[in-house]
């Protein structure tokens, strides 16, 4: 297990320093993270806390799964790693054009 926690179902009114505060009771918090939107820089629901050891990590989600913050009931498991996105190279295909189609 890391120590890379997901947070989900968050208010969007929540900050990473709420959960920072939340989530300290468990152990180390090393940084909490709110995801925001880039075009309309609200927050996208959901969020990454990384705890100082896995043993905090563990605490935290038994502590914090479930519990209430701004109304709604937090989701916490472990992150999963990021999947590898495609580094635009290759075919892509927009749809819509007709191609070797003849009317």
């Amino acid at each position: 297990m890391g120590t890379r926690l997901y947070v989900g179902n968050l208010s969007y009114e929540t900050t990473g320093d709420e959960l920072k505060e939340l989530f300290s009771a468990s152990g180390e918090v090393v940084s909490s993270d709110v995801v925001m939107d880039r075009q309309t820089g609200r927050s996208k629901g959901f969020a990454f806390v990384e705890m100082g050891s896995e043993e905090a990590a563990k605490a935290a989600i038994s502590a914090q799964h479930d519990v209430e913050l701004n109304g709604r009931k937090l989701n916490v498991n472990e992150a999963k790693p990021r999947e590898e996105r495609s580094s635009g190279s290759g075919p892509r295909n927009f749809g819509g054009g007709y191609g070797s189609k003849r009317f």
